[in-house]
C-alpha cells in the first residue's frame, strides 16, 4: 500500500509544484513561455541526470559517497564550459563540458587502476583530488579574465538562470532529447549494473563483462553530467543525497531505485530553485540551496556508515 501512496503523493505534489514554479508572481504568458519554462525544463533535466547518475555511481562503486560532484567530473565539465565561455563558444559549451568531463574520468579511472586492479576507494580519492586540480586552472581562468568573472561564478554556484535565445532554445531541446535517450540507455543497463554489488567475481561468473560495463557508464554519466554543467554549473549533493533518500523511502529496491531517484532529484531541483528565486529579495544561486541542503546530509551519511 504504501508503495503506491508514495507515487501518486510524489505526482500530486510534482503537479502543484509545477504550476507554483510557473506562475508565482508571474503574471505575462510571454514571461511564462519565454523565460519560466525553459528554466523549468532546465531544473527538471539537471536534477533527472545527476540524480539518477548519482544512484548508478553508488550501486556500481558500493560507495555511498560517490556522485558526480565528489568524483571530481564536476569540476572538469565545469573548467571545459568556463573555457568555451572565455573564448566566446557559448554554443559550445555542452560540447567543452563534455569534454573535460572526459579528460576527468580518464584521469581519475587511470589513478583508480595503479597497481593493476580496481579500487573505489582509490577512486573517490582520486576524484577529489583531480578535482582540486581542475579547480585550481578555474581560479587561474578567472584570475586572466576577470571581465568574464560574472560567468564564471554562475558556473561555480550553480545557476538555473539560463536566458536562452531562439538559437539556444533549438539547441537546447536537441540537448535536452539526447540527454533524455541517453538516461533510459542508463535505465536499461540498470539489472546488470545490481549485479555489480554482488561482486566483481561473482558478475563475471554470471557473464556480465565488469571492466566494459564500468567504462560505458562512466563515459555515458560524463557526458551527462557535462551537459548539465554546461547549462546550469556545478550543482552539488543532489546526486548525493537524492539515491539515499529514496532509499530509505522505497526499501533499497535497486531495480526501480534508479528511476525513482532521477524523478525525485528533478522535483527537488524544481523546489530548491523556486525558493533560490523567492527566498530573497535578489536571486540566489540555487548551488546554494543543494549545498545547504547537502552537507549536513554528507556528514549524517558518514556517520551512520562508521
Amino acid at each position: 500500500m504504501k508503495n503506491k501512496i508514495i507515487p501518486i503523493l510524489l505526482f500530486v505534489f510534482s503537479i502543484f509544484l509545477i504550476y507554483l514554479y510557473l506562475n508565482y508572481q508571474v503574471e505575462s504568458l510571454h514571461i511564462i513561455l519565454q523565460i519560466r519554462l525553459p528554466r523549468l525544463m532546465l531544473a527538471f533535466l539537471v536534477g533527472f541526470v545527476l540524480s539518477g547518475v548519482g544512484y548508478s555511481f553508488q550501486i556500481m562503486l558500493n560507495n555511498p559517497l560517490a556522485e558526480p560532484y565528489i568524483l571530481g567530473i564536476s569540476s572538469g565539465a565545469a573548467f571545459g564550459s568556463i573555457l568555451a565561455s572565455v573564448l566566446g563558444l557559448y554554443l559550445f559549451m555542452p560540447l567543452f563540458g563534455f569534454a573535460g568531463a572526459l579528460i576527468t574520468l580518464t584521469i581519475v579511472w587511470f589513478l583508480a587502476h595503479l597497481g593493476g586492479f580496481f579500487n573505489s576507494t582509490k577512486l573517490l580519492l582520486s576524484g577529489i583530488i583531480v578535482g582540486m586540480f581542475f579547480s585550481a586552472l578555474i581560479s587561474l581562468l578567472m584570475y586572466f579574465n576577470q571581465q568574464d568573472i560574472g560567468n564564471i561564478i554562475n558556473v561555480l554556484m550553480g545557476n538555473l538562470g539560463h536566458i536562452f535565445s531562439r538559437k539556444e532554445w533549438y539547441y537546447f531541446l536537441i540537448v535536452f532529447g539526447i540527454a533524455i535517450l541517453l538516461m533510459l540507455y542508463l535505465f536499461l543497463l540498470s539489472r546488470r549494473l545490481m549485479i555489480l554489488t554482488t561482486g566483481d567475481i561473482i558478475a563475471g561468473s554470471l557473464g556480465i563483462d565488469v571492466k566494459k560495463l564500468r567504462r560505458k557508464i562512466f563515459i555515458i554519466s560524463s557526458l551527462l553530467t557535462g551537459i548539465t554543467v554546461a547549462y546550469a554549473g556545478i550543482i552539488g549533493f543532489i546526486g548525493l543525497i537524492v539515491p539515499h533518500i529514496v532509499r530509505m523511502v522505497s526499501g533499497g529496491n535497486k531495480r526501480t531505485g534508479i528511476i525513482y531517484s532521477s524523478l525525485f532529484g528533478a522535483i527537488l531541483l524544481i523546489l530548491c530553485d523556486l525558493i533560490a528565486m523567492h527566498i530573497a529579495v535578489i536571486e540566489i544561486p540555487v548551488g546554494i540551496i543543494t549545498a545547504f541542503l547537502g552537507c549536513p546530509f554528507f556528514l549524517f551519511i558518514m556517520a551512520k556508515s562508521r
